[in-house]
């Protein structure tokens, strides 16, 4: 799914009215009916009572579009304008009069300087006061109304975009901006929705069609896109029925030192599970009992060193090569990394100490092929491209530090997203279990199985982004966050690649009205 900047969805809007023969106006009530429908198929004309407060801009003109829909439906549905400006937008002003024309209670003016409203918490407010077009911080009486917001811990639905929320920048005061529980956004999530510092101001969201031009969502490149199944499915790669091992390449995995030989096991593990046809681990002597006993599908080979690796040499030819997991700083392991790069030839993705014998030694960036892969979490990311000021600024670097280097970086969290240039992608399988240790290095073994399966270095990236997190998605059902480990991410990726191809499962509502219909 495409995530459109603010520039572009004003031009999708624009082109929408000219190609479509329809005013802005008509747009708006088309956007203000569908949040109605959203709203009115969950509470089939419950009369919760509803607090709607419209800003004076075209966000609170699709609320009052709602608001007179609500009205006219019979709802308990208290309208407020949030009148701190004189500079009313034309839809605002026209959807201002329809409302008038439909109730004796008009809308209530809130001059910004009179009380707040009485909410109580089994009410509902519905937030249409700033929309995408913001560029101030709100005034301090706006502030204290989102605070009153939030201390009446009633259920909040905002429009579009949580009022007080930029779509390119971190807000100044996380007072100013509406805490919402879900918002419905328009044709499009936004890039906000996704990033640490700024996802907490909605709880979930939605994205409701409201006709955008198809030719303009078809053909508009974005820099930004959302990665679900949706996307991966095309990148799949079925297997032949007379295919062999030889077919998925050969993985090898150069991890591990005395007392991180898991972290080796685990990237090769996973590597194998996610359908490499051949994977070696190369490693310290001491992990040889290890690897050969908790791994017999894999080959080793090990280093002279009992300890680390101090001199990378072996006699296969791999397909692609993950490097970095568990292997240490030492002086002389960075060395035989410096001397390894320099021979080179394979595909590399590289993880843990790899990225930080990278950050100590940022000449040997030079040295990596073309669409390297690198999997920073958010310390390791520091170390190469170095402090942010927000997440903003932290994006900027990474895709400065990509084009600079010509490399793939995965910033993973609770979002991952993937970097290629200046192009974002933001993987949505994944959850908060996946705070453990081992799970980076499972993806890194996954990521290299897929390279050597024949995906290329970003569409490997991003289907493995994604399997990883559906793993994940699906082991949680049957362990719960707290138990969730590394290895289980291994054991149930059988599991997300069958999930690719399951349709999904029809609402309950829709069965039971099939029966009737019979």
């Amino acid at each position: 799914m495409k995530i459109f900047a603010k520039e572009q969805i004003y031009q999708g809007d624009k082109l929408t009215s000219e190609r479509q023969n329809i005013s802005s106006t008509d747009l708006m009530e088309r956007a203000g009916t569908q949040i109605f429908n959203w709203i009115h198929m969950r509470m089939q004309g419950a009369q919760v009572p509803i607090h709607l407060f419209c800003g004076i801009g075209n966000n609170g003109g699709d609320g009052l579009v709602l608001a007179r829909h609500l009205v006219t439906h019979g709802y308990n549905v208290l309208t407020y304008i949030v009148n701190c400006s004189d500079k009313r937008s034309k839809d605002f002003l026209i959807n201002y009069d329809r409302i008038k024309n439909v109730t004796k209670d008009w809308p209530i003016l809130l001059s910004c300087k009179e009380e707040f409203p009485e909410i109580h918490r089994d009410d509902i407010i519905v937030d249409a006061v700033f929309g995408i077009g913001l560029n101030r911080p709100a005034d301090d009486w706006v502030k204290s109304l989102f605070i009153h917001f939030r201390n009446t811990k009633a259920f909040t639905l905002a429009i579009d975009i949580p009022s007080g929320l930029y779509t390119d920048k971190i807000p100044d005061d996380e007072n100013g901006v509406v805490w919402a529980n879900y918002t419905l956004s328009f044709q499009s999530p936004k890039l906000v929705f996704f990033l640490p510092e700024t996802a907490k101001y909605t709880q979930q969201w939605e994205v409701l069609d409201i006709g955008i031009d198809p030719e303009f969502l078809f053909t508009t490149e974005t820099q930004v896109e959302l990665i679900g199944k949706h996307e991966v499915l095309p990148i799949y790669k079925p297997r032949e029925k007379y295919a062999h091992k030889g077919d998925f390449g050969h993985s090898l995995i150069i991890g591990g030192s005395f007392g991180k030989m898991g972290s080796a096991l685990l990237a090769s593990r996973a590597a194998l599970q996610s359908g490499a046809g051949l994977v070696t681990a190369y490693i310290p002597m001491c992990g040889y009992a290890i690897l050969q006993s908790a791994f017999p599908e894999g080959m080793v080979i090990t280093d002279s060193d009992e300890h680390i690796i101090t001199n990378i040499k072996f006699d296969i030819e791999p397909t692609v090569i993950g490097f970095g997991v568990g292997v240490g700083t030492a002086t002389k392991t960075i060395n035989a990394f410096e001397t390894f790069l320099k021979a080179n030839k394979s595909q590399l993705v590289i993880d843990a100490d790899g990225l930080n014998i990278l950050s100590k030694k940022k000449a040997l960036l030079k040295l990596l092929p073309e669409s390297t892969i690198l999997t920073p979490h958010p310390k390791e990311l520091e170390r190469l491209i170095g402090k942010w000021q927000d997440d903003f600024d932290k994006l900027k670097k990474t895709q400065a530090f990509s084009k600079k280097h010509r490399v793939i970086v995965v910033i993973k969290g609770a979002n991952s997203i993937t970097v290629f240039g200046d192009k974002l992608y933001i993987n949505t399988t994944g959850n908060p279990g996946m705070a453990t240790a081992g799970t980076g290095d499972v993806l890194t073994g996954i990521i290299t199985g897929s390279l050597s399966q024949g995906y290329n270095p970003l569409a490997a990236t991003l289907f493995s982004v994604y399997l990883h997190g559906k793993s994940a998605d699906i082991a949680i059902q049957d362990l719960g966050y707290q138990s969730l480990t590394a290895s289980h991410v291994i054991d149930y990726l059988g599991e997300a690649y069958i999930d690719l191809f399951k349709q999904p499962e029809q609402p309950q509502v829709e069965e039971e009205a099939a029966e009737d219909q019979s």
